[in-house]
């Protein structure tokens, strides 16, 4: 079990300063609790809000427990897939997909599902802007024309300003002509769109929402697995994200035919309460938890994690009708 301090004492600069003390964390989600407490609310809304009146926020975290028995992982160790955001300078995503080749990173994960920024009302209350003090890392050293790139607001609207929303299924193969690394497209909540990244020659799919930050009013991820699964019938593997917070989640994506999953919101809360360590603690609880479900579900690997493990609200309604 980890433990970290809730209590904060005198502001600084907006932030609160915590000393340690014996706070019992004893899963996942009390990292955002204590994150909550440190970050400055600009911060913590910002991650943690959604588009609008948030139902597909909720709705990610209520749809997991709609269905009944457990969880998983994320990806193995030492794997890095590297977010690009298509702009509309194809110099500047020529550039980030070089860097992330020389980094070491193992495939390009492209966002599909952002166009324009969702509208996040949290955002707009707080005025919120990015601090002076951030660093845009993945820019450093790149050609941005005149662009001053140590100032953060700055740079952010203008990245922003480049998001191209005219990306398409040709963008996605003009990628693949400019690297070797395996593309996957990030964003998929349809049978229709893996249809369509399949016939682009993706080397996979992430399902996501955008953790409901984009279009609210979207269904949960989970709730659509099935039908991008069925679509992609092993062609290539299908991962998810959005809503995950228990081992059990990640066992219920798996029996419902995800590949892995990937997890946000939590690492981030846990990487601002306590650095590093948190996030080894919150993976290794996910990890737990997971086993733990694996145990008492018989399951000895992952593979043995098949559909009969869940009950979703459509078996049941079948089985209602019958």
């Amino acid at each position: 079990m980890a433990s970290y301090a809730a209590t904060a004492t005198a502001p600084l600069q907006g932030f609160n300063i915590f000393r340690r003390e014996m706070v019992l964390i004893t899963n996942v989600s009390d990292y955002e609790e204590l994150a909550k407490q440190k970050l400055p609310k600009m911060v913590y809304d910002f991650y943690a809000g959604g588009a609008e009146d948030q139902w597909t926020l909720k709705q990610n975290r209520e749809a997991f427990s709609r269905i009944l028995i457990e969880e998983v992982n994320s990806c193995g160790p030492g794997i890095h897939f590297f977010q690009l955001s298509v702009f509309k300078d194809r110099d500047i995503v020529q550039q980030l997909v070089r860097r992330a080749e020389n980094a070491g990173y193992k495939a390009i994960a492209v966002t599909v599902d952002a166009p324009r920024l969702g509208r996040r009302e949290a955002d707009l209350r707080n005025r919120f802007k990015v601090p002076e003090n951030v660093v845009f890392k993945c820019f450093e050293g790149l050609d941005l024309s005149d662009i001053d790139k140590t100032n953060a607001s700055r740079l952010a609207a203008y990245v922003a300003s480049q998001i191209d929303s005219s990306l398409s299924g040709k963008d996605i193969e003009w990628l693949q002509t400019i690297t070797r690394l395996p593309i996957l497209v990030k964003g998929v909540i349809t049978a229709e769109d893996a249809r369509i990244a399949i016939e682009c020659g993706v080397a996979g799919i992430i399902m996501s929402n955008h953790g409901g930050r984009q279009l609210d009013y979207l269904p949960a991820t989970i709730s659509c697995l099935e039908e991008v699964v069925r679509e992609a019938n092993g062609r290539v593997p299908v991962f998810l994200d959005s809503g995950i917070r228990r081992g059990t989640d990640v066992f219920k994506a798996l029996a419902l035919g995800a590949s892995g999953v990937f997890i946000g919101r939590p690492i981030l809360f846990a990487l601002a309460v306590d650095g590093e360590a948190g996030v080894r603690t919150a993976l290794q609880m996910l990890r737990d938890e997971l086993e733990i479900a694996m145990a008492l579900s018989g399951c000895m690997s992952l593979k043995e994690i098949t559909r009969d493990h869940v009950s979703t609200e459509g078996d049941r309604l079948r089985r209602s009708l019958l």
